[in-house]
């Protein structure tokens, strides 16, 4: 029977379950033959168990229980699987299998951004306009008609929305289909002359408000979807301030967290 579950807990922790650890593990690079004599290889079961568990504590990485392996051993394991490009693996493959069970609703998309404190500083890192111009991050997500993360940018707190859009756009993985009339949703803030020219070269039709009272103007029906999937992340509180100071690194928690929430969509709904 299949589990219910992403995680069980065993020695009072969580651990990956099985049937979830196999979709995955196959994508992990290949363990370095070891021919020197001494401790063998930690397992990576326990490691990306460690790094959920990071993710959804948001403890430091030295805080992270043993049973997992040493905080160094963690850490180091995860920025080789960053560099390897894991967990955008990971992303892809979890979002195929969910299009494939469930289906994506790529008829109405939505795109929005939000602001997030950065008090270490770091790569993609600016002023905050709203919280006195303190260090803070933008994350841009796109999002399916019922909320499924499908494409991210990140970039400065005082980057416009806009400068955001057609990169946001362009992270969509390559294998996801293409709807002949999809739509997409923003708000009053995407209204220019840039964004009209990005949707027209990427296929897309307008589905947002206009301060152009000449053009078509929409209801808001799907601009609180995008709202829903930030408040899905903000139960991370690992990226709910962002502690990463290398860009790649805080991009592959985002993304370790969008496939929990594609996982939790396809336990209750597969």
């Amino acid at each position: 029977m299949q589990s219910k579950k992403v995680c069980s807990f065993a020695k009072g922790i969580p651990i990956i379950e099985e049937n979830i650890w196999n979709k995955i593990k196959f994508l992990l690079p290949q363990k370095p033959e070891n021919k020197k004599i001494g401790r063998p290889r930690h397992d990576d079961k326990l490691i990306m168990s460690g790094i959920f568990y990071l993710l959804r504590t948001g403890c430091q990485w030295k805080m992270a229980p043993r049973t997992y392996g040493s905080p160094s051993t963690i850490h180091r394991r995860f920025q080789e699987w960053v560099k390897y490009g894991v967990f955008q693996l990971i992303f892809e493959r979890i979002l195929q299998e969910y299009d494939l069970k469930i289906g994506l609703d790529l008829d109405v998309q939505s795109i929005d951004g939000s602001l997030t404190k950065a008090p270490l500083g770091g790569e993609a890192t600016g002023p905050n306009p709203t919280d006195r111009r303190k260090l803070g991050t933008k994350r841009s997500i796109l999002a399916d008609a019922d909320g499924i993360p499908i494409g991210l940018a990140v970039g400065p707190a005082n980057m416009h929305d806009v400068n955001l859009f057609e990169k946001t756009i362009c992270s969509k993985p390559k294998n996801l289909r293409f709807e002949d009339d999809q739509k997409i949703c923003t708000d009053k803030g995407y209204d220019s002359e840039k964004v009209r020219s990005v949707i027209v070269t990427y296929f897309y039709l307008p589905y947002g408000r206009s301060k152009n009272p000449c053009e078509d103007v929409s209801n808001e029906q799907y601009r609180w979807v995008v709202e829903r999937t930030f408040s899905w992340i903000n139960r991370f509180r690992r990226i709910l301030i962002r502690w990463e100071k290398k860009l790649q690194n805080y991009v592959a928690m985002l993304q370790m967290a969008f496939v929990v929430i594609i996982l939790q969509k396809l336990i209750i709904l597969g």
